[in-house]
């Protein structure tokens, strides 16, 4: 065959190259015939599927607030810089209770991102009370946020429904007393399906769920499985809630674990697993030996751990049937030395396939830079 020629590469041997390919190099392989585009999709459904990204976002502390996010491929096990032809600059700070929403609320205008890489805003009207810590998560087509007011409010406990079709807020049923107390992000837990919110207090267990739709908190549970615990958050893995906890205390943990709860009022607990002490260890970071919090971040089973004051490394795992799987330690590499000092991070989790990949470079709004 002269130099000049083509090499035919068959099928199922495309298939296997464009399987060690990150994700975010494929798009320019779907354009180049009609083949190579049907080698892409099969070697993405059959032989290295695409995984929930964690995204990290950074946000300075000085006006006008700049952010810069970060992205973790799983699937590829690399980082990815998320380069905007705008980045959003913010009036206020940006702000996650949950792994789907990214949000800034001011008294005079309320923001929210939902999609993959949070280059679309949606602009709204504030809620009718001025809030600085709310609970904000989004159950189906509405955006709920509960409590976080201040204190010159007269309903502390107060939550108000945004409809995303309507563009119109609703009154609700506030909070449970049983939450007078810690009636904040700060102090909550928050996870949400299609269908179902549930807040929980971070450090009693106390748990109660919220019902957009009939607008009717049911509960008091107590998601107290060990009573060693000092300190958990919930998420949720298809129709399960997922609890991960911090036994022991802040200066002697003793376990990091993972429970399933499941049944109409939360009764029952199975323990999933428990993350190596060695990676625990990791989670303390240089320079001090406890870990008062964590937060979590997950998405269809993936999960992702840090400790918010020394975020430079995140704990990865993934919940399975049969258990645990691919505990792993991950250098952050959004922290550096100056933006431990001068930027706030958030974080969130989506799932990200070749669609949301070319929305996002379309019209050269995004690219994406590898990081070493």
């Amino acid at each position: 065959m002269s130099s000049e020629e083509g090499v035919e590469i068959h099928r199922d041997v495309l298939e296997i190259i464009l399987s060690y390919v990150p994700l975010s190099h494929l798009l320019p392989a779907t354009v180049v015939s009609k083949s190579w585009n049907a080698a892409v999709y099969s070697s993405l459904r059959r032989l290295n599927k695409p995984k929930p990204w964690l995204l990290v976002h950074t946000q300075s502390i000085r006006n006008p607030h700049v952010t810069t996010s970060f992205a973790y491929d799983p699937r590829s096990d690399i980082w990815l810089q998320i380069n905007q032809k705008l980045p959003p600059r913010h009036i206020s700070v940006v702000r996650s209770s949950d792994s789907t929403i990214l949000h800034v609320l001011t008294p005079s205008k309320f923001s929210f991102s939902v999609d993959p890489f949070r280059l679309t805003w949606h602009e709204a009207n504030p809620p009718s009370l001025w809030r600085i810590d709310p609970v904000v998560t989004v159950v189906g087509h509405r955006v709920i946020v509960a409590g976080g007011v201040c204190d010159y409010e007269d309903d502390l406990l107060a939550v108000e429904i945004y409809d995303m079709n309507t563009r119109t807020w609703e009154l609700s049923e506030s909070m449970p007393e049983s939450l007078k107390d810690s009636a904040a992000s700060t102090w909550l837990s928050v996870a949400a399906n299609a269908k179902t919110m549930y807040v929980m207090e971070k450090s009693s267990g106390v748990t109660h769920s919220f019902d957009p739709n009939s607008k009717i908190w049911c509960g008091l549970y107590n998601l107290r499985p060990d009573r060693s615990i000092y300190f958990s958050t919930l998420s949720f893995r298809g129709d399960s809630l997922i609890m991960v906890g911090l036994l022991g205390d802040p200066k002697d943990v003793n376990d990091l674990k993972v429970w399933e709860i499941t049944g109409e009022s939360l009764e029952f607990c199975r323990e999933i697993g428990a993350i190596p002490m060695e990676l625990v260890e990791e989670l303390k970071g240089e320079g001090t030996s406890s870990i008062n919090s964590i937060r979590l971040s997950s998405m269809a089973g993936f999960f992702y751990i840090y400790n918010p004051e020394k975020p430079a490394e995140l704990l990865a795992f993934e919940v399975g049937e049969e258990g645990l799987r691919c505990c792993r330690s991950l250098k952050n590499a959004a922290v550096t030395e100056r933006s431990m000092v001068a930027e706030r991070m958030v974080v969130t989790c989506s799932d990200v396939d070749l669609r949301d990949l070319g929305s996002a470079v379309k019209n050269g709004n995004a690219s994406f830079t590898l990081l070493n």
